[in-house]
């Protein structure tokens, strides 16, 4: 009998703190800042959906979104403050599975100077004019090797 009064009350305090939740929510979005100037609607909403091939959008033409390559996107990922060149610590930060692979041994033993020195000097590999950074072009060399696929034994 306990258990069914405690479970009534305990469901209604969860619903009465929903509500709660709920009514605070929309307190916030009423009170949402204007959108800013210049971001007034285009014109009037269409009569149509528009079709697959653009015809009842608004303006001249369609939006382009253009598609990085792979290896744009592997630099992108590693070029933390965006300025085109990746320095040594940007290379090295992500580096944490890497270290594990190092390991040839696998006694656990690798130190993270170990580790370092490795990394350091295969960063002094790629980069081919020796100014301490890497260009897109320096860092295409460093793109890791497919995983060799084993022979079908059929």
């Amino acid at each position: 009998m306990n258990r069914m009064i405690l479970g009534a009350v305990s469901a209604l305090l969860l619903a009465a703190a929903g509500l709660f939740w709920w009514q605070g929510r929309a307190a916030t979005e009423a009170a949402a800042p204007p959108p800013p100037p210049g971001m007034e609607e285009i014109g009037p909403p269409p009569d149509e959906i528009p079709t697959e091939d653009g015809e009842g959008l608004f303006g001249d033409t369609l939006p382009h979104a253009d598609e990085a390559t792979r290896e744009e996107r592997r630099f992108n990922r590693m070029d933390r403050n965006r300025d085109n060149l990746i320095s040594r610590n940007e290379l090295m930060a992500p580096r944490v599975a890497a270290f594990r692979k190092l390991d040839t041994d696998h006694n656990n033993l690798l130190s993270f100077e170990e580790w370092a020195v490795a990394t350091s000097n295969r960063f002094k590999g790629a980069d081919a004019n020796g100014d301490g950074q890497l260009t897109r072009g320096e860092f295409a060399t460093t793109k890791p090797k497919p995983p060799a696929k084993p022979a079908c034994k059929c």
